[in-house]
């Protein structure tokens, strides 16, 4: 994957009929989605009973805010309807499962399909969700750009010469690089299973335009979703044996900084 190109995902319309996709092939840049829910959120309220399985009811049923519910069912049901469209089956019929976590082996890790055949990941901030899909393990993250104070208060946890970095720019210019940065990590952290069970300072991507290269055996690229928001995605390079599963990949990974 060109980790300098900036990637803009699709834009799902789930009233729209999904028709079969082919499912990614290794080595192809991921299939990138944007859900906006705040323009969805019926549709999707009527879909969910019968596209989410029961464990998704009841997350979407603990949210308390109206505008959290919404994008969190609109995003799991345009999820749905990517999966059964990329699998031939329908999305209501999907069964997902929690992959071994690298990092301890309890079945917290990366979000999964039930006998596998694409990896996926999901994001979501304010109304928008985004979706990635990928032939490797991926991990994705968009977040909204934090405010000078929110910088202040958090960028100690990065990675030291990201905190250098961060430093050495404007203030005004802080927030951009901090989220860029952030969305980067979090994306890595979420393809390998570990997330922020993983310290954020162990691994640099780069608070600059472009991500640094690495970590070795992913590709990492920003992803445009618009004003005031940042987003990236990580994708596992292809294993050239084709021998190691992806919980080895991942466990690889996770040990290997």
């Amino acid at each position: 994957m060109d980790t300098a190109a900036i990637r803009v995902p699709s834009e799902l319309d789930p009233v729209a009929p999904v028709g079969r996709m082919a499912l990614p092939a290794p080595g192809d840049p991921p299939l990138l989605w944007l859900v906006d829910a705040a323009r969805h959120a019926a549709f999707a309220a009527r879909l969910a009973s019968d596209v989410l399985d029961p464990r998704e009811l009841r997350s979407a049923a603990a949210f308390r805010a109206d505008a959290d519910r919404d994008c969190y069912r609109a995003a799991h049901v345009a999820l749905r309807l990517l999966l059964g469209a990329q699998l031939g089956t329908a999305p209501g019929d999907v069964r997902l499962v929690r992959e071994d976590c690298p990092g301890c082996g309890e079945p917290h890790g990366r979000p999964a399909v039930a006998g596998g055949g694409v990896h996926f990941s999901l994001s979501h901030s304010g109304s928008f969700a985004l979706l990635a899909f990928a032939a490797t393990p991926v991990g994705v993250d968009v977040e909204t750009v934090p405010s000078a104070d929110a910088v202040a208060d958090i960028s100690s946890v990065m990675h030291r010469v990201e905190i250098a970095e961060l430093g050495a720019l404007e203030p005004p210019e802080r927030p951009a690089a901090f989220a860029r940065a952030w969305v980067r990590k979090e994306a890595y952290l979420k393809g390998l299973g570990i997330g922020l069970g993983r310290d954020p300072s162990a691994d640099y991507v780069g608070t600059g335009e472009a991500p640094a290269a690495g970590p070795a055996g992913w590709s990492i690229a920003d992803v445009a979703v618009g004003e005031n928001r940042a987003a990236a995605v990580a994708v596992a390079d292809p294993d050239p044996a084709g021998t190691a599963t992806p919980q080895a990949t991942a466990a690889t990974q996770a040990t290997a900084h």
